[in-house]
This record gives C-alpha cells, sequence and structure tokens, in this order.
C-alpha cells in the first residue's frame, strides 16, 4: 500500500514538473524580461548591497526560467546577472563556461555568487576550477545537477543529452576533482526523475528538500530560503 502510494505521489509529481517547465518556458518566450532590470536591487534587510549573482540555466532553458530566483535575489540586495549568450544552453559545458568566464572577465565581476539549475551547476563548477575565472567566484549554489550523470542519458542519441551519461569521460573527470567542492551547496529534490543517481557531491554542503520534480524546486520557496542562508553563511 505505502509502495502504491509512493509511486502515485512521485507520478502526479512528474505531471506537476512538466506543467511547471511548460507554463515558464511559454511565459518566458511571450514575455520576454530585460534582465537589467536586476542588475540595481533593492536594499538589502541591513540597507547594504550584498555580492553578485550570475545565473546560470539548465540544458534547453533561458535564463527567463530562472525568474523567481533572480526578482528574489534582487529583492534581497544582490545584482543579478545573466549570460545571455548561453541562449537555451544546448553548447558543451566547456564551450559555455567560456561565456560565463567571458561575462565575468568584461564586466569585472569579483566576489561572485553562481546559481545554476541542473547543467548550469556543471558549468559553474568548472568555470571555478579554471584561471580565466575560478579566482573571480566565491561560491555555487547548483539546484539538481546532475555530477554524477544520469543513466537516462544512455538512452538519448542527441550528444547534448547523451553528454550526462555516467560514463562521459568530462563529466568522470569533473566529479573527481574535488578541489573546489568545498565552496559549493548542492540542493536537490526528494525525488528528481531526470536523475536517479541523485545530486549528493563529496565534499559540498548537500542539502535535499522535500521537493519533488527536477523543475518545480526553482519556484521552491524553501529554495530560496536556502540560498540566502547559504550565501550569508560564506
Amino acid at each position: 500500500m505505502k509502495c502504491s502510494m509512493l509511486l502515485a505521489r512521485r507520478g502526479w509529481s512528474w505531471v506537476l514538473d512538466y506543467a511547471y517547465v511548460g507554463f515558464w518556458q511559454v511565459h518566458g518566450f511571450l514575455f520576454r524580461e530585460d534582465p537589467t532590470r536586476y542588475l540595481t536591487p533593492d536594499p538589502g534587510p541591513a540597507g547594504q548591497t550584498g555580492p553578485p549573482v550570475l545565473l546560470i540555466p539548465g540544458i534547453y532553458e533561458t535564463w527567463q526560467f530562472m525568474r523567481p530566483v533572480a526578482a528574489h535575489l534582487a529583492s534581497s540586495g544582490h545584482p543579478v546577472h545573466v549570460v545571455q549568450q548561453l541562449g537555451y544552453n544546448r553548447g558543451t559545458v566547456q564551450s559555455m563556461a567560456r561565456h560565463v568566464a567571458d561575462y565575468l572577465s568584461t564586466h569585472d565581476l569579483t566576489d561572485v555568487v553562481l546559481v545554476a539549475h541542473s547543467k548550469g551547476g556543471l558549468i559553474g563548477k568548472y568555470v571555478m576550477t579554471q584561471p580565466e575565472g575560478g579566482e573571480r567566484v566565491r561560491q555555487l549554489i547548483a539546484v539538481n545537477t546532475p555530477f554524477s550523470g544520469s543513466t537516462y542519458a544512455n538512452f538519448f542519441v542527441v550528444p547534448s543529452i547523451r553528454a550526462f551519461s555516467p560514463r562521459n569521460r568530462f563529466l568522470r573527470t569533473e566529479l573527481a576533482n574535488i578541489g573546489s567542492n568545498a565552496r559549493i551547496t548542492s540542493v536537490y529534490s526528494s525525488f528528481d526523475p531526470h536523475i536517479p543517481q541523485g545530486s549528493v557531491l563529496p565534499g559540498a554542503v548537500n542539502i535535499e528538500l522535500a521537493t519533488m520534480g527536477h523543475f518545480r524546486i526553482i519556484g521552491d520557496r524553501k529554495l530560496l530560503g536556502v540560498l540566502d542562508r547559504a550565501i550569508a553563511d560564506r
């Protein structure tokens, strides 16, 4: 009985998850927001400006998908940056990381907090390991990131998805590179249908939320609280 109820909950969460991402993909396409509005934040709780935040969306997502996070962090006193050159984030982790590093350098940003979803976390971690961008990054908060890959990627022929296979050489090399893990907070759902291996990262601060789903967590108020605490504690 308990098993069937759990399966039903997970199945329903999957439906809600795709409804959520579908809404935000359509909303972001039809009502495109100018990201520069988030560069001038509201005064923080203490009337001060917090460290700059740079958002990195997941694969097939634009920054618009992370607007709930952008709005919250800007209201908390953080200048929020996006890298529009990422587009729908379909390139390799390495090529997308170069766009991020170039943005950090061009805008001379330092003490930066990277907040990333899914593939964006892999990009953020790679940036942290590179000399041209790593020293500018204070910390990475990764949400539902497949640090260990996803077995489901083995069933896809599309290179951008297959790159998440646990057998992928680059992914395995990045997982073994633990030098930056102490500056990473990995936040993940209690059930993520896209990442059966989970998002636990050795050496990082790992936080599980009761939310079910790969996408809906972005709109979870508990996630916003985790972001605030993770930034404040660093």
